[in-house]
């Protein structure tokens, strides 16, 4: 069972105002252990990404893990946790038809693997982390300017910027808001990332 927020007034207007809202804890511990180790077996199954662009890192698609896992398309269907999406967004969120677009599991796992700046073609993106740097002196943070203001070039002049821990989440708006994930600064670190997307039925696309 995820630990779902009973509150949710503060959350729509934050959502409202920047596109993104924090859901700290909603994987309790014990339901994050296995989790954690269905991830990290899907894990070897994973490609290691470097497109010239600044997103080096490990990720895993959406038919692998439909075709793989039992368990990431259960919470995923989750009806309370599209319960939740909805009650934040206030949209009419529904599950996207086609596997591959639904889940992909990002992972940063090496000195300097970053995510570059991007938007998803999907209005809304939940993000749940299995695993993340302690401190947020190590890097691996989100860094997101709301309304497709686009983020500055330099890192110090970011207005939003948000660290999580393993069992956090946070719902983006993810279509409209530009994002980037800062680079890991040493060794040893993982950041690994569970991204769920909805969309609305207006923007349903054909399953593939």
């Amino acid at each position: 069972m995820l630990l779902l927020p009973a509150d949710r007034r503060g959350l729509r207007e934050r959502f409202a105002a920047e596109g993104y809202v924090p859901l700290p804890g909603l994987v309790p511990p014990d339901r994050l252990v296995p989790l954690r180790r269905e991830i990290r077996r899907l894990e070897s199954m994973a490609q290691h990404q470097e497109r010239g662009a600044p997103r080096p890192m490990t990720t895993l698609g959406g038919h692998l893990i439909a075709e793989e896992s039992e368990l990431i398309p259960r919470v995923y269907h989750d009806p309370a946790l599209i319960e939740l999406v909805r009650g934040i967004s206030q949209l009419d969120a529904v599950p996207v038809a086609d596997p591959l677009e639904r889940h992909v599991i990002d992972i940063l796992h090496r000195h300097d693997d970053a995510h570059g700046e991007h938007t998803h073609g999907h209005p809304l993106a939940l993000v749940v982390f299995s695993e993340a740097p302690g401190s947020a002196r190590d890097g691996g943070l989100l860094q997101y300017a709301p309304r497709g203001t686009g983020l500055p070039a330099e890192a110090d002049e970011v207005a939003h910027r948000a660290h999580h821990r393993p069992g956090d989440a946070y719902l983006l708006r993810a279509h409209t808001t530009d994002h980037q994930v800062t680079a890991l600064r040493r060794a040893g670190l993982r950041r690994v990332a569970l991204n769920f997307a909805y969309t609305t039925p207006d923007r349903q696309p054909a399953a593939r």
